[in-house]
């Protein structure tokens, strides 16, 4: 069974039971009740013998059609500025935060297609994003170029009126779940361009190939192109002079934030659930333990405070986009420069979580049939993205320099 007919049968309630129709909005009394039933499933998936891809909740959110959240109500859409659409982000990487990273790429191209230039290609894929699909990606590529430039291997050749499109494609995140992938290449001349074509077009083969530590059903494997035929009104040029990309950034901390929600109620229900502590222990009920009591309040409060920058930061992106017509680039550099803030601080404040979180457990929150191991993988394994140290060099020469912080993928 292909990917498009197994989501075809779940879509059509052959597989799942629990509907909600869509538009969702940030509001809509809806999303708890869809959240809910995210979080369910992922715990069914986690259990023993279980484990597998997040299949059925990718087609409550296609019928729910969570990735038209930013679209205007007018167009079909949720209506949620950044802010918003960071609120539910971190409340979805709470219930799956494999879910939520599979988002990313759609979320970012849905903004994409909302600054471009009006016109039919524009109206087509807002549709299309309005109806539920999703859209995955294929940017990165594993060869001696720098990290974070605009040169790609990947080629697309001119082809009649329209291209072939050769090359393979590395951590190519949602892309096995997504009706269209976004892909980077080279033209000609070498400029950078994208194109964006179905992935159930002859010569696309998706693996799912993706060994990480964490965030194991992300679909972050590899894409292959195989003299794929892309026509000409899939392929736009993109002016890497004056773009950021902090929205892409600053999501994987919203996902962060949201496995620190985790990580909170974790640690809570270790505490209700724990009925004897050491002899030597300050209460003779862990619940009642004030030093284990204050770790969990120190957890809650850095689950807080990880939400609370990211969405500051997300404000910055608010404003970004709404002058996005104008390229301010003073707006598109502070944004960046408050998602590289977040990173920094966020990074280190949830790696330090999730092994806190072990503190009020004992000796049993280690047992593999706990499977509490996996916030601080899945953390390290978003946080690895790109290097926090980085970041905070590029933060300081701006502060003591006034150099800005570098135009490329990872800023």
């Amino acid at each position: 069974m292909t990917n498009q007919t197994l989501l075809a049968s779940l879509e059509s309630g052959a597989a799942d039971d629990a509907v909600f129709d869509g538009p969702l909005s940030p509001d809509s009394p809806e999303l708890e009740p869809l959240l809910a039933e995210i979080a369910r499933d992922a715990e069914a998936r986690r259990q023993p013998g279980r484990e597998g891809h997040p299949w059925r909740a990718l087609a409550l959110i296609r019928r729910a059609r969570l990735g038209a959240l930013r679209l205007p109500r007018e167009s079909g859409g949720g209506g949620a500025s950044l802010r918003e659409l960071f609120r539910v982000v971190i409340r979805l990487a709470e219930a799956d935060p494999d879910v939520a990273h599979i988002l990313r790429a759609h979320y970012l191209l849905t903004d994409e297609f909302l600054r471009a230039p009006a016109g039919a290609v524009r109206d087509e894929r807002l549709r299309r994003v309005a109806a539920g699909e999703i859209f995955g990606n294929a940017y990165t590529e594993l060869s001696t170029k720098a990290v974070g430039d605009y040169r790609f291997e990947t080629r697309l050749s001119p082809d009649g009126d329209g291209y072939r499109l050769n090359g393979t494609k590395y951590f190519s995140t949602g892309t096995l779940y997504a009706d269209w992938v976004f892909v980077t290449a080279s033209l000609e001349d070498g400029s950078p361009a994208g194109a964006i074509v179905p992935t159930s077009r002859p010569g696309v083969r998706i693996l799912d190939d993706w060994d990480g530590i964490g965030q194991k059903y992300t679909g972050s494997g590899t894409t292959h192109f195989d003299d794929v035929r892309v026509e000409r009104d899939e392929v736009a040029q993109r002016d890497t002079a004056t773009q950021f990309n902090a929205l892409a950034q600053l999501y994987l901390h919203g996902v962060i934030a949201g496995i620190l929600r985790s990580v909170t109620g974790d640690a809570a229900a270790l505490l209700h659930g724990r009925a004897r502590t050491f002899s030597h222990a300050a209460a003779a009920r862990p619940a009642e333990d004030p030093q284990l009591l204050q770790v969990l309040g120190e957890l809650s409060s850095s689950a807080f405070a990880a939400e609370a920058i990211v969405l500051a930061a997300a404000d910055a992106q608010d404003r970004a986009f709404a002058a996005a017509a104008a390229v301010d680039p003073a707006l598109g550099h502070e944004a960046s420069l408050r998602a590289a803030q977040a990173k920094v601080v966020v990074d280190a404040l949830a790696l330090e979580a999730a092994s806190r979180l072990f503190e009020v457990g004992g000796s049993s929150a280690a047992r593999q049939s706990a499977q509490l191991d996996r916030h601080w993988r899945n953390i390290r394994t978003l946080a690895s993205h790109n290097p926090a140290l980085y970041k905070a060099r590029a933060i300081g020469d701006y502060e003591a320099n006034g150099r800005e912080l570098p135009r490329n993928a990872y800023f």
